[in-house]
């Protein structure tokens, strides 16, 4: 009689980084692997999974409990243990790393902070357009936010070879930073003060990309230096993330071109 493969919903399995089984995620946290986020079967009295928990976080990763079913939906083998990691398609770099990159060209920094994007598509985007328009990298909150998956990879067309992209435990606090360092904070909303036209990017700056659905949060708003609008003609008053990026990146580059 023949059998029939089970099938499985699509899910972070598709990508190509996802690790399953506890033998597989323990050896990869040692190893130095950046791991995203781990997923734990939901239950108390398991210390196995409690140790590899605890090992993760102190890695940096985020961790999630969540009922086994869920586990058994990312899983191609079904045979996860209890654990599903997925893990980033490149290592991350630092906020240091991206002011340095700058500084090395002898160019006044230019980066893109995205508050919580969720679509790997839009993050892939952000990276392709803020490579080739001269930017110096790319900010990430660990929580609510996609992180550099093979479907970021691929959208970013190989961009995410060249440009680097921090991951930041909070978005707020690493605009203080960047404040602290100099750098004037752009954020994007539909009723922004400021034409993005008016905006000033010659100097260093920080763009900040809402998410798909919010815009950005209220406490990363009330960071931001200018809230910058786009100048809409038609009936739709809203591009995508990816395409409101592409817009500022470009304003920016064409002002820093015509020094």
């Amino acid at each position: 009689m023949e059998t029939r493969k089970r099938e499985r919903p699509a899910g972070p399995a598709d990508d190509g980084t996802l690790l399953e089984g506890r033998n597989a995620v323990t050896e990869a946290l040692k190893a130095g692997r950046t791991i995203d986020k781990v997923f734990l079967a939901d239950g108390a009295g398991d210390h196995g999974l409690a140790r590899l928990g605890a090992m993760a976080r102190e890695a940096g990763a985020v961790v999630v409990r969540v009922d086994r079913r869920k586990l058994d939906q990312m899983s191609p083998t079904g045979a996860h243990q209890g654990v599903v990691a997925l893990a980033a398609a490149r290592d991350y770099a630092s906020l240091d790393d991206l002011l340095a990159l700058a500084e090395s060209r002898g160019e006044p920094p230019l980066l893109v902070l995205c508050d919580e994007l969720s679509d790997p598509h839009n993050l892939g985007a952000i990276i392709r357009t803020a490579e080739c328009a001269g930017a110096h990298g790319v900010v990430i909150p660990k929580r609510r936010s996609v992180g550099l998956t093979a479907v970021v990879a691929k959208a970013s067309a190989g961009a995410l070879e060249y440009l680097p992209v921090a991951r930041v435990g909070n978005l707020t606090a690493a605009i203080e930073q960047l404040k602290a360092r100099g750098l004037w904070i752009f954020g994007t909303a539909a009723d922004g003060a400021v034409d993005l036209r008016e905006a000033d990017f010659r100097r260093p700056a920080a763009i900040v990309i809402g998410s798909e659905g919010q815009g950005m949060g209220r406490l990363v708003a009330e960071q931001c230096d200018y809230l910058v609008r786009i100048p809409m003609k038609g009936h739709i008053n809203s591009l995508n993330a990816s395409a409101a990026a592409a817009v500022l990146l470009y304003e920016a580059l064409g002002q820093r071109e015509a020094r």
